[in-house]
């Protein structure tokens, strides 16, 4: 050690020439400074763990739940989500209820139609009035409020499964005694670290290689060499010396002691400011699980809580207890679980003056550490995991939690619908514009067949151009001009009777169209005469010859050619029964005939007015 003339901080001096540190304080191995740092830890912190998480029971190839575990802590986190969703649900319904419907065309009438066929949970459960009978009805207030019926349930069926893999099953303990077979079946490989905190190596370790089996004074107490039962090394940490032994398929039965010291070296006193531990077993070649427990016994671990330092003859006892386990649930795992039973200490400063003398006393320049190993070998804990939730109780809570989210929205529908009576026909609202706008669009999409078999286009500008100035143009000739060899045409261009002479042409352009459409439309009549009258004589000869009382008869109905109103058609004469004879048939064809040479008479006269008017006209353009 340094002169005292050159004592770190924390430190005091001894013997006159020595420097040694305060209660609690150490040089930690590496410090080049050499300076006194108090050791940090200020109680007894403890780590137990079983080797086995009773909690996670998937393979870890197919499902990882520990990713799980990070982000979901508990079910709360699955709570407040559900929260959230709903909240934005409801709002945004809330927002889109006050758009408006229109003509259907827009896109909240769209949002909000889309809304309401959401209605999947009460759409026969609305408003009905004086008990109807019941009707499938889709509102928009049914469908916000099933779909947040169903973000309730999905909520509560997260927090419901996350349970039943968290929480499922619980842990059965049960005990059992012990026999020697049972014993003998244990084989663990055991391993001790004990790390002496202090400014100390190796060098100062003595006495270690003894191992001390049974209770002092009793029969069974014997003691046998340390390599019997475990190997053991020493090595230097930063922190001090650490001691290692390590048992492989350990047969302990009784109480078992190991003790070992650490002693003054010239200018380096023994003392130490805590102990730090770790005790770890495993089943023989399955180092899948691990039993451990581990700690820390530093200045804290005192009753006044001050910093100490370890020093003097009066042993350290680590007090550890060993159970063996069965673990029926994990292919009966046969396991030693170590627990941190008691911590005994031996000699101790506080105060710095104590410390003080105690270095300048050869007698007390050593650390007694011994390690004492109880076997609780008498009786067997057997460990098995038992389902509290079958599935009947899964069934029975998730059917608990649709009933509870179903009817809580069930109950806001039915107070909103009998507070507000415009909400009980809303839907009739919605599906009768829909089906307006529907209508309108089928029209539309009639309208442009028409257009495009038929070209109305052309029909929509003469019609236009008629109701300014129409006149006889109103035949209507012109928008057939396709049609001419058709026998539908030539049936509409002999149809006289729709030539209309009760307006007048009031422009110019349409004199001239009126006056060519007339004069197509008097040549194609022309050439139908033609052949009419070459047929139509013949039959009027035969027909005065054979039947001149019709003839006389016909002719009191006809008005001649200056009357334009058309005779009305020959009735039929037909007599009851399922038969008709020959001469009936042939009578009421005679009849069609008279009638038709009527009309041809009617058509002749139309002709040579028509040629009158044009010829009048032509001389008035002139």
């Amino acid at each position: 050690m340094a002169s005292p003339f050159s004592c770190p901080a924390n430190s005091f001096i001894y013997n006159s020439t020595l420097c040694a540190c305060n209660p609690g304080y150490f040089i930690a191995a590496g410090n080049n400074n050499k300076t006194c740092e108090l050791f940090a830890s200020d109680s007894q912190s403890l780590v137990v763990n079983s080797g086995v998480d009773y909690s996670i029971n998937f393979p870890e190839t197919i499902f990882s739940f520990d990713s799980i575990k990070k982000f979901t802590q508990s079910q709360a986190v699955f709570l407040e989500a559900t929260a959230v969703l709903l909240v934005s649900w409801l709002c945004f319904c809330l927002f889109v209820r006050f758009r408006k419907l229109d003509d259907g065309r827009s896109i909240w009438f769209r949002i909000r139609w889309w809304i309401s066929r959401l209605d999947i949970s009460f759409s026969t459960r609305h408003w009905l009035d004086d008990q109807k009978i019941v009707v499938k009805r889709k509102t928009e207030l049914g469908g916000a409020f099933s779909i947040a019926s169903w973000i309730v349930f999905l909520g509560l069926f997260a927090a419901l499964l996350y349970q039943i893999i968290s929480k499922r099953a619980i842990e059965v303990h049960t005990i059992r005694a012990s026999n020697a077979p049972d014993l003998a079946a244990f084989q663990n490989d055991i391993e001790f670290n004990i790390i002496t905190i202090s400014s100390m190596s190796c060098a100062h370790l003595r006495q270690l290689g003894i191992l001390v089996i049974g209770n002092p004074g009793y029969i069974d107490y014997r003691t046998a060499p340390l390599v019997t039962f475990a190997n053991y090394t020493c090595q230097n940490t930063t922190k001090g010396p650490k001691i290692n032994l390590k048992c492989s398929k350990c047969h302990i039965r009784d109480s078992a002691y190991i003790s070992w010291q650490f002693v003054d070296l010239p200018n380096d006193p023994a003392m130490a400011v805590g102990f730090e531990f770790n005790l770890t077993a495993n089943s023989h070649g399955v180092k899948k699980h691990v039993s451990l427990v581990g700690g820390t016994l530093s200045n804290g671990s005192n009753d006044d809580n001050m910093p100490t330092t370890f020093r003097g003859s009066v042993p350290n006892i680590f007090k550890f207890n060993l159970f063996p386990r069965i673990y029926h649930n994990l292919h009966n795992l046969k396991l030693i679980q170590p627990l941190f039973h008691e911590f005994v200490p031996g000699t101790s400063y506080s105060e710095m003056s104590q410390l003080q003398a105690s270095l300048q006393v050869s007698s007390e320049g050593l650390i007694n550490t011994t390690l004492y190993v109880n076997y609780l070998s008498d009786y067997i804990v057997e460990i098995d995991n038992q389902n509290i939730l079958g599935p009947v109780s899964f069934l029975a809570d998730l059917g608990g939690l649709y009933c509870i989210s179903i009817g809580i929205f069930f109950y806001f529908l039915v107070q909103c619908e009998y507070r507000i009576k415009r909400l009980r026909n809303e839907d009739s609202t919605m599906r009768n514009i829909r089906s307006h706008r529907r209508a309108q669009d089928n029209w539309d999409k009639l309208r442009k067949y028409v257009m495009f078999t038929w070209g109305c286009n052309a029909l929509e500008e003469k019609y236009n151009n008629v109701q300014e100035g129409p006149c006889c143009t109103g035949l209507m000739v012109g928008a057939l001009h396709k049609r001419t060899g058709s026998s539908v045409k030539r049936g509409q261009l002999i149809r006289m009777d729709s030539i209309r002479f009760n307006k007048k042409i009031n422009m110019k352009s349409e004199k001239e169209t009126a006056s060519t459409q007339s004069a197509q439309t008097l040549s194609k009549i022309e050439m139908l005469d033609l052949e009419n009258n070459m047929v139509g004589n013949v039959k009027d000869d035969k027909r005065r010859q054979h039947h001149p009382s019709r003839e006389i008869d016909s002719n009191s109905h006809y008005r001649g050619t200056n009357n334009y109103s058309l005779p009305p058609p020959p009735i039929l004469d037909m007599k009851d029964g399922s038969e008709i004879s020959m001469s009936e048939i042939h009578k009421n064809f005679q009849n069609l005939y008279e009638y038709n040479v009527k009309l041809r008479d009617e058509l002749a006269a139309a002709h040579t007015m028509i040629s009158d008017f044009t010829s009048k006209a032509t001389s008035s353009t002139t």
